[in-house]
């Protein structure tokens, strides 16, 4: 075990508390997103952060509740109730196990880096909207509506003051994180000054005891299997999903190596204890890791000195904790959507491949409008079709002139109705000889379209009264070409027999 200096325990140790701090308000909307008490969320917070922190394959990163894995557990709980929502939990852990241990988490590596930045960007657009839920009061009838008059003005000046401390401290001291500085500054200001604003006590009460072990009450039966498993399927993914992606962000940043088997494994344990114990599950979360990390604590020490923290919150600290000023918290993590965001990729407008462009905005978008495991692999999905298409609509050709004196034109790659066009582009029927050979042995016609292009080719041909043989056609070209029919050479059969996908075949 790496043994931490002063400095470093130090660093690790303040930034577990401005971190749990962050966690708070964090926990407790994402509970009130998934239909569940605030002391769901938290204990989720306390101990996938925890277990993780200790055992998982990123020191540094942080766990916990995530709207990511709420807004999924809403049509559950509204139905089945908060008990089935413990058992899915605790299935979701049980999957995310079995994929470390089959060493799936390698994969996550061969995520595109367009991928990457759309996650990262989108995700970042999720933080920075998420905050203005926290502008909405309740009015006499109960509805939510927009802030107004002082309270908003107050609301926005104290967010301000938060994050010009963040910015300018660290160009006067280092001593302490700038994030803390602010939470602490910004929650002496509305104490010392009376101020009346919105506070994480308006959130809902934290005050709580340790988690207790309580079995999922629900019937151990296939029914409750077929209920639990296509949500705990849905949450696994996610949760690995954002919780590797954030590793590799992370990887990134630090210029070092996590392991996201382990990582798998921890964030799988971690959410079949949490299961057993009334919380909500959880998984990476990317706005509190950039604040550890911004801080500079990468080890594990931060997130253990997080969840401890929080936990002293739940059990202590209820009554402190629930004074500070929403606005504090708020200004912390526009912060973090600011420093998360890569604002570098405006600059690849242009100067990357489109395709790539396409990607990243889709994935983000995805993000932002639907849901994290749907963005990244659509924008999987979109990379491989797009490197498939670049790669396969090229198709190359060898000229040369053979012992009769008759040109050769030697093909090589697929023809289909992405390279019918660079087909045509390839001849010249004009300036070539009388005599033109088309060699396939080396190409692939897979298509209707190649077959019209082929025909389309001879018609060119024809036009020039030039004669053009076509060698090494399968049958089934034979069968569908017009034009072209009389131009293959009946004894060049010798590839093997392949069909071509086109209706006419049947």
């Amino acid at each position: 075990m790496t043994t931490l200096n002063l400095q470093e325990i130090k660093t690790n140790l303040l930034s577990g508390l401005t971190v749990a701090l962050a966690m708070v308000p964090e926990a407790i909307a994402f509970a009130l997103v998934a239909h569940v008490s605030p002391l769901t969320g938290l204990y989720a917070a306390f101990l996938v952060g925890l277990i993780t922190s200790a055992f998982g394959g990123r020191p540094g990163m942080i766990s916990g509740a995530t709207g990511a894995l709420a807004v999924v557990m809403v049509a559950l709980v509204a139905t089945h109730g908060v008990e089935y929502l413990f058992a899915t939990v605790v299935l979701m852990g049980i999957l995310q196990i079995l994929f470390a241990v089959a060493g799936l988490g390698k994969f996550i590596r061969m995520v595109p880096h367009p991928v990457m930045l759309g996650f990262v960007n989108g995700l970042a657009i999720v933080i920075f909207l998420a905050q203005f839920g926290h502008f909405k009061v309740a009015g006499p009838d109960g509805t939510q509506h927009w802030m107004q008059g002082t309270a908003l003005y107050t609301m926005l000046g104290l967010i301000a003051v938060t994050m010009a401390i963040i910015y300018l401290l660290p160009k006067l001291t280092k001593a302490v994180p700038a994030t803390l500085a602010g939470i602490l500054v910004t929650s002496l200001l509305v104490f010392g000054l009376g101020i009346e604003t919105k506070t994480v006590g308006d959130l809902g009460s934290i005050a709580g005891g340790m988690p207790a072990f309580h079995l999922p009450d629900v019937p151990l039966s296939l029914e409750t299997l077929k209920i639990i498993f296509p949500y705990a399927m849905i949450l696994a993914a996610i949760g690995l999903i954002e919780s590797l992606l954030t590793l590799n962000l992370i990887d990134t940043i630090t210029d070092t190596r996590g392991k996201p088997n382990r990582e798998s494994l921890a964030q799988g344990a971690a959410n079949v204890v949490t299961g057993f114990f009334g919380g909500m599950g959880g998984c990476a979360m990317i706005g509190q890791s950039m604040i550890n990390v911004n801080n500079g604590a990468t080890k594990r020490l931060s997130g253990i000195a997080m969840s401890l923290f929080l936990l002293s919150f739940i059990l202590f600290g209820s009554s402190l904790i629930e004074k500070i000023p929403l606005a504090a918290l708020i200004g912390v993590m526009f912060v973090v959507a600011e420093k998360t965001f890569e604002w570098g990729s405006f600059r690849l407008f242009g100067k990357v491949p489109k395709p790539d462009v396409v990607v990243g905005l889709a994935v983000a978008g995805i993000t932002v409008i639907s849901d994290l495991a749907i963005a990244v692999v659509a924008g999987v999905i979109i990379s491989a079709l797009v490197f498939a298409w670049e790669h396969a609509k090229h198709i190359n050709v060898k000229t040369y002139l053979d012992y009769k004196g008759w040109k050769v034109y030697e093909l090589e790659g697929s023809l289909f109705f992405a390279s019918t066009a660079e087909f045509q582009n390839l001849f010249n029927p004009k300036d070539d000889p009388q005599e033109v050979v088309i060699e396939f042995r080396l190409s692939r016609v897979m298509d209707h379209s190649a077959i019209e292009a082929i025909d389309t080719l001879a018609a060119r041909y024809n036009v020039f009264d030039k004669k053009l043989h076509l060698r090494h056609l399968s049958p089934d070209c034979l069968e569908l070409l017009k034009n072209a029919r009389d131009m293959v050479e009946l004894d060049a059969f010798e590839d093997p027999h392949y069909h071509i996908a086109d209706n006419k075949l049947g």
